[in-house]
């Protein structure tokens, strides 16, 4: 059984690194580059995933997870507003400097949005940060708002220099966006901080 997982974990890892190489154009990644970078037999990857496309699914799906349960860990805020914030801006950098990753699981989702698609896994997340001070009713649209904005300015990012004036390849620019966006958005949900 260990052996099986351990394949499995190769061949999602080097999936990983070639999405990472490929800037996201998976239909560039073939099965057998993977099988190689991964050192097994072509045909397991159909047999543990069943297509390539699962597979990158998987992979996806894994590193946005991880994303979620590391932004517990972004630092101690005192007011929602400031964890907000801060989760925010950890998925926000996370975008940027894995974009490949990003624009595949950001796109998919918009192709089949469903309650269990990454968007709405960071959304959940965004959620738990709201945990104080934001009534429990406002909290879910509050995180759909802010994921929503921020996958607007990361597919938009030449769009949002000309039009808003940030430049989203730096990450000062980015904070800037965040904390605006969790500001206008406390001042309507009537946050009590």
């Amino acid at each position: 059984m260990q052996e099986k997982t351990d394949v499995k974990e190769r061949i999602i890892a080097a999936t990983t690194e070639l999405i990472e190489q490929s800037e996201g154009d998976v239909e560039c990644i073939t099965a057998r580059a993977i099988a190689e970078r991964a050192n097994v037999c072509l045909g397991l990857i159909n047999y543990h995933f069943g297509s390539k496309d699962n597979l990158i699914t998987v992979c996806v799906q894994r590193i946005i997870c991880h994303v979620v349960s590391e932004m517990g860990k972004c630092r101690s805020c005192a007011s929602d507003r400031q964890r907000l914030t801060a989760w925010a801006t950890c998925v926000f950098d996370f975008l940027f400097e894995h974009a490949a990753i990003a624009r595949i699981s950001i796109l998919g989702d918009l192709r089949n949005y469903t309650p269990e698609c990454n968007s709405v896994c960071i959304q959940h997340g965004l959620v738990q940060s709201m945990a104080q001070d934001v009534d429990a009713a406002e909290r879910p649209l509050a995180a759909f708002v802010l994921t929503a904005a921020m996958q607007a300015a990361f597919l938009g990012r030449d769009a949002i220099r000309t039009v808003l004036g940030y430049d989203m390849d730096r990450p000062e620019d980015r904070a800037a966006y965040i904390a605006r966006l969790v500001d206008d958005l406390f001042d309507g949900i009537g946050s009590e901080q």
